[in-house]
């Protein structure tokens, strides 16, 4: 499994290994590529054609199928599995585990449940294989930056596994949070955090742009605010970049998508009796822009028509 050290493009010194990786969509082709840049052997398998030949030009080995991809791996073999949380997740763990030995890794990268991570890992354990869920944040910016990686799971696994996640981390942006699960559980949590934090600076620029009279530059005061304030913030360096390629975002539509983890992060906020009213308005938020019309403002409008004469407005 192990091939060898080589320095990293950070200068970081890591040990390379030899991987299966599952799933090379734009989060995972990135951080295969990011591993083939770290000296480490990738055999990667996606069933989209396309993504397959690019992972394969960037030096990657395709494999035909997974059931493939696992017998091309010395034991222990380690296998990241990086696709939509849910059935497809626990299919692909399924299939992949079938060609596996006991201690092998199974690593899930993905925005998996939590309580969907247990349920897998006690799966696998009953097979001899160790699970690992990897929370994985950085988005499309950590084939460059590196990917914070917030890992559960067995503390021999994690070892042995650590050359990978040194690869693809910026220094210091890994580390083990406790057995399986935790992974999961703190990712989640920290995209109810984003949750809250997009939400704030949506409101405030919306504020800002309001004020007609001052004539705002929105790039400026993003700019600025990011020398010394103490709201200054990658997020905020972000929508320096989103003003500066379309100062009133006149080409994107209003409707935001959750992928799940802030819904989780409510309903555990619920279960534990713990308040968190703005990761909670700020998830909600997100259903109110995906309707073009609220029938819930439309009947708010007509009972004020009806108790006190207040006028409406018409289609």
């Amino acid at each position: 499994m192990r091939v060898g050290v080589k320095k990293f493009i950070t200068g970081v010194e890591v040990e390379t290994m030899k991987i299966g990786f599952i799933g090379l969509g734009r989060m995972g082709g990135s951080m295969v590529e990011r591993l083939l840049q770290g000296g480490h052997e990738v055999i990667a398998f996606d069933r989209d054609a396309t993504a397959m030949k690019a992972a394969e030009n960037r030096g990657a080995v395709g494999a035909r199928s997974i059931s493939s991809l696992v017998p091309a791996l010395a034991p222990p073999r380690i296998v990241w599995v990086m696709v939509p949380a849910g059935t497809i997740t626990t299919a692909v763990t399924n299939e992949a585990s079938e060609s596996m030995e006991p201690g092998d890794i199974i690593i899930d990268g993905g925005n998996s449940n939590y309580r969907d991570t247990l349920k897998q890992a006690e799966a696998l354990k009953q097979k001899g294989i160790q699970m690992l869920d990897a929370g994985t944040s950085g988005g499309v910016w950590g084939l460059k930056e590196g990917y914070c990686l917030m890992v559960g799971g067995d503390k021999a696994a994690y070892e042995t596994a650590e050359p990978i996640f040194k690869t693809l981390a910026p220094e210091g942006g890994y580390g083990r949070m406790g057995k399986n699960g935790s992974g999961h559980f703190v990712k989640m949590v920290h995209n109810g955090i984003e949750y809250a934090m997009l939400q704030s600076y949506g409101e405030g620029f919306e504020i800002l742009k309001a004020k007609k009279e001052f004539n705002l530059d929105l790039l400026q005061i993003s700019r600025l605010w990011n020398r010394g304030s103490v709201i200054r913030s990658w997020i905020l360096e972000l929508c320096g970049l989103a003003f500066s390629k379309d100062p009133d975002l006149s080409a994107v539509k209003g409707y935001v998508e959750d992928s799940g983890e802030g819904r989780w992060t409510v309903a555990e906020a619920i279960t534990e009796n713990i308040p968190a009213p703005v990761i909670t308005l700020a998830l909600l938020q997100r259903f109110a822009s995906r309707q073009e019309e609220s029938f819930s403002a439309k009947l708010i409008a007509a009972l004020r028509n009806e108790f006190g004469g207040h006028a409406v407005r018409e289609k």
